[in-house]
């Protein structure tokens, strides 16, 4: 097995990267991605090699993620700085969001059922490829590269059925 250190060197961008999607602070991304790191190393005895350590890491910041909004309520979650979203890639995947405002958008895949919420977020916001969505979510590359187009098929009906 590696060392914590190269663990670390190996998956801290990925980690932060799905704590960003969710977070949308750069601060509390960093914060949290550290936390995760401390219950890895406290936890590591733990890991039984069934997954891959970057899912067994992102699990982990998820339980983070959810432990810090139990804590913080009322803990404003969308940053309103474009620099926070990252928004500047011009992209395929980006189409929906040049057609409607951030704020109403947001609003829109707010709204979205899981799963599609989730890969929505990963893929626009953390900029992850389909194969790591998969891994995070614990699916294969293709049910990722699914149903993110699903998911982005259901906001443009959404943003075109609110213009009519």
């Amino acid at each position: 097995m590696q060392s914590m250190d190269e663990i670390y060197q190996a998956h801290a961008k990925t980690v932060y990267k799905y704590l960003l999607t969710h977070t949308q602070s750069h601060d509390l991304a960093e914060e949290l991605t550290q936390e995760t790191f401390y219950q890895a190393v406290k936890s590591i005895g733990r890991f039984d090699g069934s997954c891959q350590i970057s899912t067994w890491l992102c699990a982990i910041a998820k339980h983070q993620w959810l432990a810090y909004q139990r804590k913080h309520p009322h803990t404003e979650q969308w940053e309103d700085t474009a620099d926070e979203l990252k928004l500047a890639k011009a992209s395929a995947e980006h189409e929906v969001m040049e057609e409607q405002s951030r704020v109403e958008l947001m609003k829109k895949l707010h709204g979205c059922p899981e799963p599609f919420r989730e890969v929505l977020y990963l893929r626009i916001f953390g900029n992850l490829s389909f194969r790591e969505i998969g891994e995070i979510m614990e699916k294969t590359e293709n049910w990722a590269r699914v149903t993110f187009y699903r998911g982005k098929e259901r906001l443009r009906k959404e943003i075109g059925s609110d213009e009519e």
